[in-house]
């Protein structure tokens, strides 16, 4: 590994966020950071010297293997890359990387070099965020559609009663309109929980 890339991985040797590692040619790791061992081997030593796909969710190792590829093809570049990694309970926890190759001494591609963090909490926020806003698009609907006839409805009589004597069938009318209105302001109240 060159000193820039030494020098990141000195810096970064003790993040609790960020996660550094090199792949080689044989698509294995040659380097891990202990953040990332720490994350990933599940006590089981270090990851150095095992396949890349060790830690992936299956769907995502082409996914990982097609980054690695375009990363060699294109040395410049940063390459983008969003993978899930086993969370050593079952499921699995979302990352965010950028890889670039790492280039041998005569200029050729000697393997990739990624950084990455765990992503799981601003995902899990996304989806919690498009949920509300599919609840909030319910209820705007609700309100401006459901709510609106039963309201109308006690508008209406409660001008009737104003203008004319007290008629049994309009009170029966105007309470069946507010139960109605109830139960629509319950079901947006049970929306929101």
């Amino acid at each position: 590994m060159d000193t820039s890339i030494n020098a990141i991985n000195t810096f970064l040797n003790d993040s609790q966020y960020f996660y550094t590692i090199a792949v080689d040619l044989n698509s294995v790791y040659s380097y891990v950071s202990p953040n990332y061992d720490r994350n990933f081997s599940f006590g089981r030593g270090t990851l150095l010297g095992q396949s890349f796909s060790v830690t992936l969710h299956p769907e995502d190792i082409e996914v990982c293997a097609a980054a690695g590829y375009r990363c060699l093809q294109h040395p410049e570049e940063l390459v983008p890359v969003t993978l899930r990694k086993h969370d050593g309970q079952g499921g699995f926890v979302t990352t965010r990387w950028e890889m670039q190759a790492t280039l041998g001494p005569d200029g050729s591609p000697s393997g990739v070099y990624c950084i990455g963090t765990n992503i799981s909490e601003l995902v899990i926020t996304k989806d919690k965020l498009g949920h509300a806003e599919t609840q909030l698009e319910e209820i705007g609907f609700i309100q401006s559609h459901v709510v609106r006839k039963p309201l109308a409805n006690i508008l209406g009589l409660a001008t009737l009663l104003q203008t004319t004597e007290p008629n049994p069938e309009l009170l029966d009318l105007l309470f069946t309109s507010a139960k109605e209105l109830d139960q629509v302001v319950i079901e947006i109240s049970e929306k929101t929980n």
